[in-house]
């Protein structure tokens, strides 16, 4: 993660963390307007689904967070679900999505 700005590899270390605690399938951190970060893991419920990027963004959003900066998320797909890039631009137009491998390795900014 040498190309990344600290700030941005703290979050994907969040977001990697997160994943590895719970063993979750993806594990995700945001960055907000005033440089809180808030993390999550996918929640996979009977009665409640959310994927760790909603799910982020919503922990921002409940503690007040008007923007996002930056995203991340940790996962082995190639890409986040479109509707998770769509909940990440409700709140940060033009914040930068990090897409990393399990290992923490970037593969994509969207």
């Amino acid at each position: 993660m040498s190309e990344l700005n600290p700030e941005d590899a703290k979050i994907i270390t969040l977001a990697r963390s997160a994943r590895a605690r719970t063993g979750a399938a993806e594990g995700a951190a945001v960055r907000d307007e005033t440089g809180r970060t808030y993390s999550a893991t996918t929640v996979d419920l009977p009665s409640l689904k959310l994927s760790a990027l909603k799910a982020a963004v919503a922990m921002a959003v409940s503690s007040g967070a008007e923007e996002l900066e930056a995203a991340a998320v940790v996962t082995a797909a190639d890409a986040p679900d479109p509707d998770d890039l769509t909940t990440v631009r409700d709140l940060g137009a033009k914040a930068p999505v990090l897409v990393a491998a399990p290992d923490g390795t970037l593969r994509k900014t969207l």
